[in-house]
């Protein structure tokens, strides 16, 4: 175009040439422009372009990374369902457990129950059928769900000896009927002295008198009295079981008795203890 403009200088008039020449720079401006704007263009075709590879990849990351939570909660899903399951389990046990004891509980509480009433009455029984007199030489306590019936020597036996005295045969017989009427109850004989030193050439020590003298009352429960020789036992405790110091004669009066201790049968107990639940029982 230049070329043109200046061969044809010399047959255009001037002011020809210079419209010419401003529309050649109008367009020269225009063809710079329209290049600006299309170089643009591509810049920004080239960043929408990286743009959408860019939000493609973030795309794909975070389709990975929810499922990689879903695979995640459904694990921790199945294991808190397994943790329930066992968990009921577990408690459903334990409840079982619970109302077991329970149940053992209420058998024990029924059987203290029982044989405190058991013994109160029997206490009672045999209380109201001593005189006062009787009173004096016999005691009558419940100590820890067993009945003892404490007799002084005085009364038993004969002087020195171990043979039962006739004062001794009409107390007796009220005890035997008591003793008779609970069949439930094993019957102890216990023979107690005091530290002084027995001098009969029949007798070694205070060991021999304390069991000659409880073996003499299981045999007059037995052969006048008709109490079951298998509920009854004969038992010797010396000197060394006292109530009371042997250091005053009152304190050796004291110690020299004769106990009747009366007590449930101890295959009673033995059934409760089997029956008792035991860890892990359903």
């Amino acid at each position: 175009m230049a070329c043109c403009a200046l061969l044809m200088t010399g047959c255009v008039s001037k002011k020809k040439y210079a419209e010419l020449q401003t529309n050649y720079d109008q367009l020269r401006t225009e063809h710079t422009t329209l290049q600006g704007d299309y170089n643009d263009a591509k810049v920004r075709i080239a960043e929408y372009t990286s743009d959408s590879k860019s939000l493609a990849a973030r795309l794909a990351e975070e389709q990975k990374r929810n499922q990689e939570m879903r695979e995640a909660y459904a694990k921790l899903q199945a294991s808190y369902q397994t943790n329930v399951q066992q968990g009921n389990v577990n408690i459903s046990k334990l409840v079982d457990e619970i109302n077991a004891s329970n149940k053992f509980i209420k058998q024990l509480v029924d059987a203290k129950s029982k044989s405190d009433s058991l013994n109160q009455a029997l206490t009672n029984k045999l209380t109201r059928s001593l005189t006062r007199e009787e009173m004096k030489d016999v005691d009558v306590q419940v100590l820890k769900g067993v009945v003892y019936i404490s007799l002084a020597d005085n009364m038993l036996y004969k002087s020195g000896s171990y043979e039962i005295g006739e004062r001794a045969s009409e107390t007796l017989s009220k005890i035997a009927k008591i003793i008779a009427d609970y069949k439930d109850y094993d019957v102890l004989i216990e023979g107690n002295t005091d530290n002084v030193p027995i001098s009969q050439k029949n007798i070694r020590n205070n060991w021999d008198l304390s069991a000659l003298r409880a073996s003499s009352v299981v045999q007059a429960l037995q052969n006048q009295y008709g109490v079951d020789p298998k509920r009854l036992t004969a038992a010797g405790r010396g000197e060394y079981n006292p109530v009371a110091s042997n250091s005053t004669e009152v304190g050796k009066q004291r110690n020299r008795r004769t106990q009747i201790i009366i007590t449930p049968k101890l295959d009673q107990f033995m059934d409760l203890i089997d029956e008792a639940p035991t860890e892990g029982q359903n």
